[in-house]
């Protein structure tokens, strides 16, 4: 229990916790339970307690001593205010209130200024039930609370009372303890978990060799730049039973596409890509850029059916993709690892990008992808 862990150990805790350590190399490095290292995560949902600090008008340990001390050698409220610089009835009334000049002991004095000071104190979306109840409702179609502070301000910018942190919606949701937001939004979080984790590198598998392929260092400026559009990456995302799902993000606006794809044969996988690339007007075809995944070996077939030209990744180097990675990322949230991807038809991945496509982000100015993409079109 995180009674038994001592504030030098709880500082480790949240530390190692910071550094990526999980928690079972944090009980090893402490000596304490993996259950105990647990429970004094998720009292906190995972998120690091605030220092607390005393106000500066407040007495300090060392001053309680000192006149406890005072006190004992005889001397005057008077005496001992002028030896602190401090008022004789802030003496005095500290002295009253913890047993008088016969009672006065400076540790308990000290402990009861602290339990004192505890003073909760109610929360914004406590207070105000209409923006619990926007936020809420921005929660349940899958918002994630930092689109939903960033869009409060855009949406309400005449009314400064509409106005919420990240952080406070995070700190509803997982300090249980405020009783605010239900649990159940917690399941419409990207990563759905109970409580913060930090972010951890992700490994990539080793891909195969691709024959004439492009590399990416071949790429025009004006993909690297962003500045036009109709420059895509794609890649795929696994399942269990061995399903996938082929993703496209389009470098400019990040507007997602999700194409079903029945295996990850080369041949499966261009046709299927290929079928969605042609229904595209044709502002919105100039290139794709893909990983060393086998599943591009036919990018010859690719680049005839679609006229645009196929470029590929470094090996181990997913950032050069970095927009088709982040919204894989996002994908998560839909598709858990595990998932058997193949139960999902065409219209339900339809339903779904178009759902990612509607979440105002963060790159784009808290626009939208299909904001963003419509304004470049016209």
């Amino acid at each position: 229990m995180l009674r038994t862990i001592s504030a030098a150990e709880r500082e480790q805790i949240w530390q190692r916790r910071a550094e990526g350590e999980s928690v079972t190399q944090i009980s090893q490095a402490l000596g304490r339970a993996h259950t105990s290292v647990i429970w004094a995560l998720g009292v906190q949902g995972g998120i690091v307690p605030r220092e607390r600090k005393r106000s500066a008008r407040q007495l300090t340990a060392e001053e309680r001593e000192q006149i406890s001390r005072g006190m004992s050698s005889g001397c005057s409220y008077h005496e001992i205010a002028h030896q602190l610089d401090r008022a004789p009835s802030t003496i005095s009334r500290e002295v009253a209130r913890n047993g008088g000049r016969s009672g006065y002991r400076a540790t308990r004095a000290e402990g009861r200024a602290w339990r004192q000071a505890c003073r909760p104190k109610v929360c914004l979306l406590a207070r105000d039930a209409r923006l619990r109840a926007i936020v809420s409702r921005k929660l349940q179609q899958d918002w994630s609370p930092q689109q939903i502070s960033r869009w409060l301000a855009k949406a309400y910018a005449d009314e400064k009372s509409v106005r919420v942190s990240h952080e406070t919606i995070y700190r509803s949701l997982f300090l249980q303890a405020r009783g605010v937001l239900k649990k159940e939004l917690i399941a419409h979080l990207r990563r759905g978990r109970s409580r913060r984790h930090p972010r951890a590198d992700a490994t990539r598998a080793r891909r195969s060799h691709i024959v004439d392929a492009i590399s990416i260092r071949e790429r025009p400026a004006e993909v690297a730049d962003r500045a036009v559009p109709g420059h895509w990456e794609g890649d795929l995302i696994c399942g269990s039973t061995n399903s996938w799902i082929a993703t496209l993000v389009e470098r400019h606006s990040r507007y997602v596409l999700l194409v079903k794809v029945p295996t990850k044969a080369t041949h499966v996988v261009v046709d299927a890509l290929s079928r969605q690339i042609r229904k595209l007007p044709a502002q919105l075809r100039r290139s794709l850029t893909w990983d060393r995944g086998a599943e591009m070996a036919a990018h010859k077939s690719f680049s005839l059916a679609t006229h645009m030209q196929v470029y590929f990744c470094d090996p181990y180097s997913p950032w050069q993709r970095g927009s088709n990675e982040n919204t894989n990322g996002l994908l998560r949230q839909y598709f858990p690892k595990g998932s058997d991807l193949s139960q999902f038809s065409q219209a339900q991945l339809n339903a779904i990008a178009r759902k990612l496509n509607d979440r105002p982000r963060q790159t784009l100015g808290f626009n939208t992808p299909a904001e963003t993409l419509t304004k470049t079109l016209h």
